[in-house]
């Protein structure tokens, strides 16, 4: 703005006498005027301006529009004194965008106190929680059982291999070295056979139950004893760890009985090993002359029926029955008619019974 003096020495004086018109100042007006007063020295009102958009630019950059000395307060105008207007039309603050609005909402709410508090508004009851989340322990639990179950079996499959690929004398002295090891084949085996419809003891049980009770039998191989369990006969349990007191630990090809001491010799799932033959003539030695030889194996095994039944008659016993009803397990009954004749039984061959990886 100019000074006061440089408008007075910027005034045109006017020749004496000179009318006044709407074009002339009156005698009054020596002097220029001021921009911003009229005529009697009054501040001129101001046009007021054009209200501009919230959405301007300096809107759009997060800025609210400010005179030349201090910041404008929220809502009020340019070049004016009255009051501020409202900040806030229909909810929204003016000069915010969307964004900063509801940013501006988020951070409200997240300072507002959580509902259901005592003396707070809103005190009902909240949105229900949500169910907890499994804990780490629990999901770490499992996948540990997982992988011992996957090393449990690995370690079945080895040991099972190792049974029907030795001998006799081969698996007695891995089970005494390591009884554990047998009690995790006894497991194993125990749900391979559980997944059968009707597991083989369950008929020679019965068949023993249709027999007199008089009749002493031997029960190779026979694990937990089941069968001694099942059946009121006297039974000689025999296998290479004890899982029962009845137990008596041996070779299969040794065992600790007189000759012609037994009616029944019984090898439920029981004729392991390569020495098959040395295992049957000590069934053979303790069976009383026309005493009754039992034997159930795994179907699969059999690679040849007719020619395995040709090498039992080489070994002192004649077939009376077989039963191939079952597509798990074969069923097949023996009569002793005497001493095995000495030589090699070529036809005296089970397939081993090898579990594949699943």
């Amino acid at each position: 703005m100019f000074a006061e003096q440089d408008w007075n020495d910027a005034a045109e004086p006017l020749p004496r006498g000179a009318p006044e018109g709407p074009g002339r100042p009156g005698p009054t007006a020596g002097r220029r005027r001021r921009p911003g007063t009229g005529g009697d020295g009054e501040a001129a009102r101001k046009r007021p301006r054009k209200r501009k958009k919230a959405g301007g630019s300096r809107a759009k950059a997060g800025e609210l529009p400010a005179g030349p000395d201090e910041p404008r307060e929220v809502g009020q105008r340019t070049g004016t004194d009255g009051p501020a207007e409202p900040a806030e039309e229909c909810g929204k603050p003016a000069g915010l965008s969307r964004r900063q609005r509801r940013n501006r909402q988020k951070r409200q709410r997240q300072q507002e106190p959580p509902a259901g508090s005592a003396g707070e508004r809103g005190s009902g009851p909240g949105p229900p929680e949500a169910p907890p989340e499994e804990p780490r322990s629990g999901r770490s639990a499992a996948l540990r059982a997982r992988m011992e179950e996957r090393l449990l079996g690995a370690r079945f499959r080895y040991l099972n291999q190792q049974l029907y690929t030795g001998s006799s004398q081969d698996a007695a002295r891995l089970f005494r070295t390591d009884p554990a090891a047998f009690h995790l084949y006894h497991q194993g085996f125990e749900r391979q056979v559980r997944r059968w419809p009707e597991r083989p003891v369950q008929r020679i049980v019965r068949y023993l139950r249709r027999r007199p009770a008089s009749l002493v039998v031997a029960d190779f191989g026979c694990g937990d004893c089941t069968l001694a369990a099942s059946v009121k006969n006297q039974v000689h349990c025999f296998d290479l760890v004890p899982l029962s007191p009845r137990v008596t630990v041996c070779d299969m090809a040794k065992v600790p009985l007189a000759a012609e001491s037994v009616d029944v010799a019984v090898f439920c799932l029981a004729l392991m090993g390569t020495n098959l033959q040395e295992i049957l003539g000590e069934a053979n030695r303790v069976l009383k002359l026309g005493g009754t030889l039992m034997v159930a194996e795994v179907a699969s095994r059999f690679e040849d029926t007719r020619a395995f039944l040709k090498a039992m008659t080489q070994l002192g016993f004649k077939n009376v029955s077989k039963d191939f009803s079952s597509s798990y397990f074969y069923l097949l009954e023996f009569t002793k008619t005497g001493p095995g004749r000495p030589g090699p039984a070529p036809g005296l061959r089970l397939l081993p019974c090898l579990y594949k990886r699943r």
